[in-house]
Formats: structure tokens, C-alpha cells, sequence
């Protein structure tokens, strides 16, 4: 049995190689399948990590409060880019009122767009961030010349800006920022600040904003009344529970919400835990679907390879016939032919499988060049299905022509031209 093996191999191998240019053609289908699904499994494995790390990075203990309801586990409905104006600077107020929540440290509020900012012949189109006084002690990040706005400044409505270190250089180059007017809105602001370089946080760029009080920026700026988010610091995670049922309770009796099953809240509360949750589910979700996809194509390239092995039986008929009357058995052919598929498709998906690490491995090169915190990330389960599903493929398409050449009556076939 086992020289049976060896020689079927021996045949299958050689006949392969007599046809080498044909044998290419028929497993570039699964080169491109297996090396496909490697990729995207890796590019999507880089890339969650990226996002969770970035999420990370703001701290555990932060809460976040968004306009509208979402849906179970999903996104919060502001961020589909519906316009929802049930927050109010009120609210951020009463959420930092430690009678109200005693377990929150800090509630800051938050209202953003875009501005165009000038000094003198200077113009730089940025980020916009109305923000409350106490920004820093829930956001983080620290001010490198100068200093941030103060509660009364906040609530004076007062014209002053701090900028983010990559809006000084933009705007002033070396020339010293604090104290020049710049202009926002055909309006004169003082800058009395400039923070210290921070970089991507959270896909956020914090050294591209300008920071000014939230009701300045409402009133002054954006024409609205109403904050984009609310993010609360809390004194001890094991206090999270409390201080979200604090919040939600807080939340609903001041927008008159009766229902306390949540069903009916016009907000969201969600903690960085509960965010990356989502995050994961939904990378994975993408991740698997394109994975499949890809996977697509293994056996599209399993219908090619089924059909060049029909051709070849065909091709091969008197050779067949020429093998069974010196005594090779139905066995003997079907193992010969069966043997030629399971090779070409387990060469296409070794090919593939180094192909898709290496494409793998490019995708981390450019994306640490472009300063991002890309990690390299080739699971093994990847690699297993690649070579097991490569192989299960060659016994599934290459059957029915095995099959097919171990029926051929070797009369028949010796009279084949």
C-alpha cells in the first residue's frame, strides 16, 4: 500500500511538472483566495488593536454621555451623523454637582466644528473645541506656555482661545502665540495658551484644536445651544455602576423622562469598557464578513481547478488506458489524480499563505511610517484554515475527475487519438 502511495505521488508529481505553466494557472486561484484571507485577517487584527489601544490610552475610569439613544450593543445614534440637541451645558453642570453624583470628580462638556483661525497674514482652517474649565482634569494633556480658561471666563462668555501645539506653529511659526489676537469668525480672541504636544488620541488629533469656553463657542461661533458630548471622570471604577445609575437618574428628571426602564432616554451613558466592547464586535464582525469574501475566491478557484483536471483526464486517456492495462487498478488512477489536485492546491496555499504574510507585513511597515502604533499580527487559526481549507478543496474538486479517470474502460481508452 504505502509503494502504491509513493508511486502515485511520484506520478502526480511528475506529471504536474510536465505541465507546469497550465499547473501555475490552476492554483492562482487559490494563491489569491489564501493570501487574500491571510491579509485581511491581519489587517484586521492590526487594525482593532490600533483602535483599542487609542481608546486605552483615554483611561478606564472616563464615562461618556452622547445625545439619543442606541440601539442594544450598538453605536450611539449621534454618531450616524444625526443632528440631536438633547444635552445642554445645564446638564454638565448638574452631573459635576457632587450632591447630584457623588461619585463623579469631573463632568466636562463639549461642543465642536470646524473654524477658520488667521493672524495677520497666517490663515489655518482647524478644529473647533468649546469646552468647559475643567477640560484637563477629565481629558488629560497639559498647557505648555501660558494657561487655560477659567469658570469665569467660561461663564462671562469671555473671547479667549488656548491652541494646540500644531495651531501655533501653524499660525505663529517661532514668534511667541500668548497674548496675540487671533481671529475666529471675524471676531478677535486672545490667545492665552498653548498646550503641550500630545499627538493622536482616540483617532482624535489633540494638537490640531482650538480650545475656548463651550458658551463662547455656542453662542459666539456655532449658533447652537446644545453639546455634542459629555465625559465624566470617576473617582474609583468599582463605583462605575453607581455613578451611571447616578447619571441616568440626574438625566431624567431634569429632561422630564418618566420611564425609568431606559427604553425612553433621550442620551446614552457609556463607559470606555462598554465602547471598546462595541468597537470589538463590530471590527470583528467586518473582519470575519470580508474574510468570507475573500474566502469566495478558494472556491472559485476550486471550479478552475475542477475543470482543468477534467481536461487532463481527457488529455491523459490513453495514458490512462495505457496505465490499467499493465495493471493499474481504479484505485491506482483515482489516487494519481486525486494526488495532482491535493498538491496543487496545498502549493497555491502555501504560496498564498507566505504571499499574504508578506503583503501582511507591508501594511505594518507603511502604517508605523505614517506614525501610527501598528502592531503585526498573523494568527496561527489563519494559517491552519488557509492550509486545511486549500487541501479540503483539492479533495472536494478533485474527486469527481479522479473518479472520472478511474471509470474510463482502458479499451476504450487506448483507442482514444
Amino acid at each position: 500500500m504505502r509503494y502504491i502511495l509513493l508511486q502515485s505521488m511520484k506520478n502526480s508529481t511528475s506529471a504536474l511538472w510536465r505541465n507546469r505553466g497550465r499547473s501555475f494557472l490552476t492554483m492562482l486561484g487559490i494563491i489569491i483566495g489564501v493570501g487574500a484571507v491571510i491579509l485581511i485577517m491581519a489587517v484586521g487584527a492590526g487594525a482593532q488593536s490600533l483602535i483599542l489601544s487609542q481608546f486605552t490610552s483615554l483611561g478606564s475610569d472616563l464615562v461618556g454621555v452622547m445625545p439619543g439613544k442606541a440601539e442594544e450593543g450598538g453605536p450611539p445614534a449621534s454618531l450616524y451623523g444625526i443632528v440631536i440637541t438633547t444635552l445642554t451645558y445645564e446638564d454638565v453642570e448638574a452631573m459635576g454637582n457632587k450632591n447630584n453624583v457623588p461619585d463623579i470628580v469631573a463632568a466636562v462638556g463639549s461642543s465642536r466644528g470646524v473654524v477658520s483661525a488667521s493672524w495677520e497674514n497666517n490663515q489655518y482652517d482647524t478644529n473647533l473645541n468649546g469646552t468647559t474649565a475643567n477640560y484637563m482634569e477629565v481629558e488629560g494633556g497639559e498647557v505648555e506656555e501660558g494657561r487655560f480658561f477659567t469658570k469665569e471666563e467660561e461663564k462671562s462668555l469671555a473671547k479667549v482661545a488656548v491652541l494646540g501645539s500644531k495651531v501655533a506653529d501653524e499660525l505663529f511659526g517661532d514668534s511667541f502665540a500668548v497674548g496675540q489676537k487671533i481671529r475666529l469668525n471675524k471676531q478677535n480672541y486672545e490667545v492665552i495658551g498653548v498646550m503641550k504636544k500630545r499627538g493622536m488620541v482616540a483617532f482624535q488629533d489633540y494638537d490640531d484644536q482650538i480650545f475656548i469656553p463651550v458658551l463662547t463657542a455656542q453662542k459666539m461661533i456655532l449658533g447652537v445651544d446644545h453639546l455634542g458630548l459629555i465625559r465624566a471622570k470617576i473617582n474609583n471604577g468599582d463605583n462605575y455602576a453607581r455613578a451611571v445609575a447616578d447619571i441616568e437618574a440626574l438625566l431624567r428628571l431634569r429632561h422630564g423622562i418618566e420611564d425609568q426602564s431606559g427604553k425612553s432616554d433621550d442620551f446614552e451613558v457609556r463607559s470606555m469598557n462598554q465602547a471598546m466592547d462595541t468597537i470589538t464586535t463590530t471590527t470583528n464582525a467586518l473582519k470575519y464578513f470580508l474574510a468570507a469574501m475573500a474566502a469566495l475566491s478558494l472556491i472559485v478557484g476550486g471550479i478552475g481547478i475542477m475543470n482543468i483536471m477534467l481536461v487532463s483526464v481527457t488529455e491523459r486517456t490513453r495514458e490512462i488506458g495505457l496505465r490499467k492495462a499493465v495493471g493499474a487498478n481504479n484505485m491506482n488512477i483515482l489516487g494519481q489524480f486525486l494526488i495532482e489536485s491535493i498538491t496543487v492546491t496545498s502549493i497555491g496555499g502555501i504560496i498564498g499563505i507566505f504571499g499574504g504574510i508578506a503583503l501582511s507585513y507591508l501594511v505594518y511597515l507603511i502604517a508605523n511610517s505614517l506614525g501610527y502604533d501598528w502592531k503585526f499580527e498573523v494568527s496561527n487559526l489563519s494559517v491552519i484554515l488557509a492550509v486545511g481549507v486549500s487541501s479540503l478543496i483539492g479533495i472536494v474538486f478533485g474527486l469527481y475527475p479522479a473518479w472520472k479517470a478511474s471509470r474510463l474502460d482502458p479499451i476504450e481508452a487506448l483507442r482514444y487519438e
